[in-house]
């Protein structure tokens, strides 16, 4: 019994040990980067004294970038509940399950069967009833890989696989950018309502006293509706603040995936939040760093690799076919000592004449290749530009942000002095309501252009890869 299963195995060892034995894949090659050699530069300093700016940006955990507790708490709850990142887990699971299946096919599947046959025939008027009967296992149409089609076929599913997980991991990092954007965008909004709010108070107090100054035939008409005109403008602009900080909450309530809980630890205000500079790196790090360039390679390897696929085809295809057991007339013997049975079969094709689809199909497969390198480099050279942008703004956001600051200061001062000369007399109203005007205007100015440098921060944060290495806090 022994010796017969030998028998039966070793035809199997062979096809094993000669399956994949040419690989007609071209060389795999990375292109070079489309890119130049260092990033531009715009006048100022990415220098930073804070010690997470030491670490390539794709090192740095969010959590070590985002400290609000607030902040983390949205980010964690996105992370559970999103439901885009959701989608790119099961498309994960669902590659990772079809790569295994391609795999599969380097490998024969040994399966058990039971078959039973009975046939009548009858010769000169006399029935025979012929009975059959077999149990065993086998294999069924296992391809010899000898020019590896198979195993090309399974090294592309591989890198679909792989550039799915990548996929993942820039989904994660845009929601944790879009979060940390919508977050930011609530507390700039924060602080131009209390602005607001500030502002429509000292109006109206404003317009109370040229009221009484009207009816007392002290101040003009003009002065009158110069005054009710700011506190109009004053109550527009609150209701549109409103509207827009309800839409600020309507839009983390989408990104975190569920309502904003009421229990969240206290978060900081935009002036006081603060983000590190990074370092930008080379342009080569990029390569290395962002996710959404991995996966555009990972879909070059697999297009590279369906050329090899495609090119086996002009060769012949081997199918080996094989199974061995018990075999009786009668069922009742079937499983008795010497009743054993094998079977060998193989099953060669060779393509000969198909009006050019073989050649088609390596065609296809070369412009596919063709794609991807485009693809690969459009990625590249996208990031390139996103890294450069964001640079730019980290040398002139800060600056910006100062000049807005001190503009808001001297309006802050102007207006206290002209509201002294006013009140003395020596200063006309339209004077007072030009430096109430300004003050407001350099205020939220200032405001926007804080929000402005925090977001082009998360941006470059985003842009160079960073947002993947943390993961959610458990129990959030």
């Amino acid at each position: 019994m022994i010796g017969k299963i030998k028998l039966f195995a070793t035809p199997l060892a062979l096809a094993m040990a000669l399956a994949g034995c040419v690989n007609l894949a071209p060389k795999y090659e990375r292109p070079a980067a489309p890119v130049a050699g260092s990033f531009p530069t715009v006048g100022g300093t990415n220098a930073s004294g804070n010690p997470v700016a030491a670490q390539a940006p794709a090192t740095i955990a969010w959590q070590q970038f985002f400290t609000d507790p607030r902040l983390q708490q949205l980010i964690n709850i996105a992370l559970t509940n999103n439901r885009d990142l959701r989608i790119s887990i099961a498309n994960i699971e669902q590659v990772r399950a079809q790569y295994q299946i391609t795999r599969s096919q380097q490998f024969p599947a040994l399966s058990a069967a039971f078959n039973g046959n009975r046939q009548s025939t009858q010769v000169n008027g006399v029935d025979t009833i012929t009975s059959v009967y077999q149990a065993g296992i086998g294999v069924s149409a296992f391809e010899l890989d000898l020019f590896g089609r198979v195993r090309n076929l399974s090294q592309a599913a591989l890198a679909q696989f792989l550039a799915t997980e990548e996929a993942r991991k820039s989904a994660q990092i845009s929601l944790i950018a879009s979060v940390a954007n919508a977050y930011l965008l609530a507390l700039a909004d924060d602080e131009q309502l209390a602005l607001t709010r500030d502002t429509l108070k000292t109006r109206e107090e404003s317009l109370r006293l040229i009221r009484l100054r009207f009816e007392n035939g002290v101040a003009s008409r003009i002065d009158l509706d110069s005054a009710q005109s700011l506190v109009d403008n004053a109550r527009f602009v609150l209701q549109q603040q409103l509207r827009q900080r309800a839409q600020d909450d309507n839009l983390l309530t989408l990104l975190i995936g569920q309502p904003i809980p009421g229990a969240l630890p206290a978060g900081s205000t935009l002036a006081a939040t603060n983000l590190p500079d990074l370092p930008a790196g080379l342009p080569s790090d990029l390569l290395a760093e962002r996710p959404d360039i991995r996966a555009a390679e990972q879909q070059l390897i697999a297009a590279n690799a369906n050329i090899g696929a495609a090119r086996a085809a002009y060769f012949p295809r081997i199918a080996l076919t094989a199974n061995g057991g018990s075999a009786s007339t009668q069922l009742s013997n079937l499983f008795s000592s010497g009743s054993y049975g094998w079977q060998f079969q193989q099953n060669i094709t060779m393509p000969i004449f198909d009006f050019g689809r073989t050649r088609a199909g390596v065609e296809s497969a070369k412009a596919g290749r063709d794609i991807a390198v485009a693809q690969y480099e459009r990625s590249i050279q996208t990031a390139f530009r996103e890294v450069s942008d964001a640079l730019a703004g980290q040398a002139t956001f800060a600056e910006q942000l100062r000049a807005a600051r001190s503009s808001a200061d001297t309006e802050a001062n102007r207006f206290s002095l002209v509201n002294q000369r006013y009140r003395t007399g020596t200063a006309s109203y339209l004077d007072l309501l030009d430096a109430q005007r300004s003050l407001f205007q350099a205020q939220l100015t200032a405001v926007q252009a804080n929000l402005a440098r925090l977001q082009n921060q998360v941006t470059l944060y985003r842009v160079l890869g960073g947002g993947w290495s943390g993961t959610a806090t458990p129990g959030a």
